[in-house]
């Protein structure tokens, strides 16, 4: 009943829990298909071991169980396929599929980090969206994977207690005591069954993907603090081009507002001779004399405003 709960409520903590006649792996995956608008989504996983076969459930299509029907036909000359190998297998399927995801994010990483210092002012818009989008691909997988290890190290865990005899040996033990407790009665023996155990060979195959999963999530914290550094570079970057146009803005205006102070002075000079009232020399005919002057007194205003 609690394992039909946690299928029913789609129950997200990854974990692996036994049972009498079973155990009940929880793992995520995620939608992989790069043109769907749930990518990076997760998907969760439900995966219930007997010893004699296994139940997959996810509410999302997934590729994982046809990939491992296709292992499966593979390698069954090679190897001894078990339920508990099935499970491994599945495992291992689903943390492979991090792998190109994870291998795309680095070359991402390379090349932002390369053309960070490289970017076009037109270009800040999408130079800042590529970044904030692998940034955020990032800390999905990083969610994703965050506890996957200790799923894994656990699961190792119930394997090896189970090649060391230490399970069975406590099981057995608890049921001889009972047993002798309950007077050698033959219908309490059904409920002392033993406990279900994975194999204890499985452990070496779970070794494996914990260093898979401990590898790829240290490379996902690499990226990410390539990523903030980028981040933080390219805003640094835009701040100082920010700086250099609001200097290169002023020097303009200063120029504009040294020829407003050359030529606003002039304008009282032509404004003042030209009203339509009489002036000094307005009654002169034949000479220039006021006209070189009026531009003498202009040319020397001119010039003291310059210096």
């Amino acid at each position: 009943p609690l394992t039909a709960e946690d299928i029913r409520m789609q129950e997200t903590r990854e974990k692996v829990e036994l049972f009498k006649s079973y155990y009940f792996v929880c793992f995520h995956t995620f939608e992989n298909d790069h043109e769907s608008e749930d990518f990076l989504e997760p998907i969760n996983v439900y995966i219930v071991v007997f010893r004699s076969g296994v139940l997959t459930f996810h509410f999302n299509p997934i590729s994982h169980c046809a990939s491992v029907r296709r292992r499966v036909r593979q390698l069954r000359d090679y190897v001894n396929v078990s339920s508990d190998w099935i499970c491994y297998a599945l495992i291992d399927d689903i943390t492979d599929s991090f792998a190109p995801v994870i291998q795309s994010l680095e070359y991402e990483a390379d090349v932002i980090e390369d053309s960070v210092f490289m970017a076009r002012d037109l270009d800040f818009a999408r130079m800042l969206q590529r970044i904030g989008e692998s940034r955020r691909k990032t800390m999905t997988l990083m969610r994703l994977l965050s506890g996957k290890a200790d799923v894994i190290k656990m699961f190792a865990k119930r394997c090896q207690d189970e090649a060391n005899g230490i399970g069975p040996a406590l099981t057995s033990q608890i049921n001889i005591a009972n047993l002798q407790a309950a007077g050698n009665d033959n219908s309490n023996k059904d409920r002392f069954q033993q406990t279900t155990q994975p194999r204890g060979d499985i452990a070496l195959y779970l070794g494996d993907i914990q260093d898979h999963l401990l590898t790829m999530y240290q490379n996902l914290l690499a990226y990410e603090k390539i990523f903030s550094r980028s981040h933080t570079n390219y805003l640094a970057q835009l701040q100082v081009e920010s700086f250099n146009s609001n200097n290169k803005v002023t020097e303009m205006l200063g120029k504009v507002t040294m020829l407003g102070t050359m030529l606003v002075p002039l304008n009282i000079i032509p404004g003042m001779f030209g009203m339509n009232v009489r002036v000094p020399g307005g009654d002169s005919t034949g000479s220039l004399g006021w006209f070189f002057g009026i531009l003498g007194v202009m040319v020397c205003l001119a010039l003291s405003a310059w210096f």
